[in-house]
C-alpha cells in the first residue's frame, strides 16, 4: 500500500474535485474515480485509504466495499463511507462490511480531514500498537501483533473496530468501560461518533465469539465489560 495516497470514489465530480483540492493541500496524494466501475480498473492496493460514496451507478459503494473485503490483497485497505444516506440501517450495513468510519453528507471538510487523520494513525505502517501482549480467556484469544482473534482454535474474521473493542475489554477484565471511553480511545477524541456505533459493534462481537459472548456484560447507563467470573 502506497503511503498517504487516497482514492475518492463519488459520482459527484464537483465534490470529488473539492475533496482532491483540500486533501492535496493537507499533503495527501489524491486520485478520483467517478464510479465504482472506474475504481475497479485501478490498483486499489496502492491506496492508504478510500473515501467511498454509497449511491452510485450499477455498482454501489457497499458492493465495492464487499468486493474489496472479499479480496485478501485488498481487505486491509481502510474505507470511510461518505454518503447522503444517513439512516441507522445504512450505518450498520457499512460497519458490517468492515468500513473503518462513516460520514453522512452534508459534512464539513474539517470533519473529513479529522476522520482521515484518525484512520491514518491507526493503519499506517509505522503505527505503534498500545500493547502487543496476547490476551486470552479459556479458548478465546486475541493476538494484537497479527490482528487475529481465535475462538476455540478457529480464527474469526473481525473488522478493525470490533477487534480493537474486544482487545480493550480483554485488556482489563471485570471492568466496565463507558461508551464515551471506548469512543475516545478507539475512534479518537477528534471526532464525534454516536454511542449507537458502540452498541452495534458489541452485538456483532458477541455473536462472533460464540459461547464467550455472554462474558461481555452490559451495565445499563454505564457501558460494557468482559467478565471472567
Amino acid at each position: 500500500m502506497e503511503s498517504r495516497r487516497i482514492l475518492v470514489v463519488d459520482d459527484e465530480e464537483t465534490l470529488c474535485e473539492a475533496l482532491r483540492f483540500n486533501l492535496e493541500a493537507e499533503g495527501y496524494a489524491v486520485d478520483v474515480a467517478l464510479s465504482a466501475e472506474e475504481a475497479l480498473t485501478l490498483d486499489l492496493s496502492r491506496y492508504s485509504l478510500i473515501l467511498l460514496d454509497i449511491m452510485m451507478g450499477d455498482i454501489s459503494g457497499l458492493q465495492l466495499a464487499g468486493i474489496m473485503k472479499a479480496n485478501p490483497s485488498l481487505k486491509s485497505v481502510p474505507i470511510i463511507f461518505c454518503t447522503a444516506k444517513d439512516t441507522e440501517e445504512d450505518m450498520i450495513r457499512g460497519l458490517d462490511i468492515g468500513a473503518d468510519d462513516y460520514i453522512a453528507k452534508p459534512y464539513s471538510l474539517r470533519t473529513v480531514l479529522a476522520r482521515i487523520r484518525a484512520v491514518m494513525r491507526r493503519t499506517s505502517p509505522g503505527a505503534v500498537p498500545a500493547a502487543d501482549a496476547i490476551l486470552s480467556f479459556e479458548g478465546l484469544t486475541v493476538e494484537p501483533s497479527v490482528k487475529r482473534c481465535t475462538v476455540d482454535g478457529t480464527e474469526v474474521a473481525m473488522p478493525r473496530k470490533e477487534f480493537e473493542i474486544l482487545r480493550k475489554l480483554l485488556s482489563e477484565p471485570n471492568r466496565i468501560f463507558s461508551r464515551e471511553e471506548l469512543l475516545r480511545e478507539i475512534w479518537t477524541d477528534e471526532v464525534t461518533v454516536v454511542d449507537r456505533v458502540i452498541d452495534v459493534n458489541i452485538t456483532r462481537i458477541r455473536h462472533k465469539i460464540g459461547r464467550y459472548g455472554k462474558r461481555i456484560i452490559t451495565r445499563s447507563g454505564y457501558g460494557y465489560g468482559f467478565f471472567t467470573d
